[in-house]
């Protein structure tokens, strides 16, 4: 019997940054099923926008910079669109999300030298630009459809997107005050206004978005999109030190709070399956360029994520904090990698 030969080393090669970055959007993709069967139409049209943005951006810059377009077919491009598009409120006006995604690539990005060169994660600039910028638009989010007295169906969205009303005349802050009394943007900023306000946990929680683990919708959004890290993890495509650092100290964190001061603070299920957190823990810490790379340096990175959510949610003023905490915590990564290096074999400690 004959057997083929060859030399060291027998490994098989790594994933390429397409096939990589194309596997983390498919893993995406249970989460934005979710957020559009509760938010309707509007979560879709920003993801198009800002993808034809994100796209012609990338292209723009490249021919000015004299460089071959090959870039474009690597799908980084996509991926930091759909984080954009995932974080833009549904019915936010057009040019919104195509001056944050026009940011992300063109500042945060290819001003850094492209993919691998950036210091902080492109979508999370351009969500803060965005918040710090335009709050208002940034903070409107429709409660889920299920509250709705009138939810805007595919043409009121792109209508409500692109001229600032639906087909019926509305503005979304009307079909807001049309939802049964309900004026919220998201649970966690429900809370936090409620807290500011002098009412109690219990109180809030008796609203009608509340339900469940952490609010009608909302929960099941951070579900899929764990859903979808745990597919991650199983693909290899990211290693666990970050998200369960993230995650457990988050949960830790909040339920100390919770325990000290059950009324006042915002529980540990509320923290976890609300807001972005599944989305930051497991697509967005987790991006391999701008965050830690040791195996030390992942876990303390993680936690400090995690420390700083934890701390801006509750004493802070943004009700969710995940794109501010990855920013803080993406400065603090030489530190972190320097500090938490191996040791070479042999060398004196």
């Amino acid at each position: 019997m004959a057997f083929t030969l060859s030399s060291s080393p027998h490994d098989h090669a790594p994933l390429n940054t397409a096939t990589l970055m194309r596997r983390v959007c498919y893993c995406l993709i249970p989460g934005i099923l979710v957020q559009w069967w509760f938010f309707g139409w509007g979560s879709l049209v920003q993801i198009a926008l800002a993808v034809t943005t994100a796209y012609a951006a990338e292209a723009l810059v490249l021919a000015l910079r004299k460089r071959r377009f090959a870039p474009l077919r690597d799908n980084s491009a996509l991926l930091t669109a759909l984080l954009i598009g995932i974080a833009v409120p549904p019915l936010a006006p057009w040019w919104l999300v195509v001056i944050g995604t026009a940011f992300a690539i063109i500042v945060a990005k290819q001003l850094y030298g492209g993919l691998g060169q950036n210091l902080f994660n492109p979508a999370m600039v351009a969500y803060v630009l965005l918040l710090v910028s335009f709050p208002l638009p940034m903070t409107s989010w429709l409660p889920p459809l299920a509250l709705q007295t009138y939810p805007p169906g595919l043409l009121d969205s792109l209508s409500a997107i692109f001229t600032g009303f639906t087909l019926d005349g509305f503005a979304p802050h009307q079909l807001r005050e049309l939802a049964d009394g309900t004026t919220m943007a998201t649970p966690l900023d429900t809370l936090k206004t409620g807290f500011t306000q002098g009412h109690t946990g219990s109180e809030i929680l008796a609203g009608p978005v509340f339900g469940g683990l952490a609010g009608i919708g909302w929960q099941w959004v951070n579900l899929a999109y764990l859903a979808g890290g745990l597919a991650l993890l199983r693909l290899r495509l990211i290693s666990w030190p970050i998200p369960v650092a993230m995650l457990g100290t988050l949960f830790l964190l909040s339920l100390v709070g919770f325990m000290v001061s059950p009324d006042g603070t915002i529980g540990p299920m509320m923290h976890l399956f609300s807001g972005a957190t599944m989305l930051g823990a497991f697509f967005i810490a987790t991006d391999p360029v701008s965050a830690a790379t040791t195996f030390r340096g992942r876990l303390v990175y993680g936690a400090l994520i995690g420390l700083l959510i934890y701390l801006v949610r509750t004493f802070g003023g943004y009700p969710d904090a995940v794109a501010f905490a990855v920013l803080l915590a993406n400065m603090t990564v030489p530190m972190i990698d320097s500090l938490t290096k191996p040791k070479t074999y042999g060398e004196a400690r």
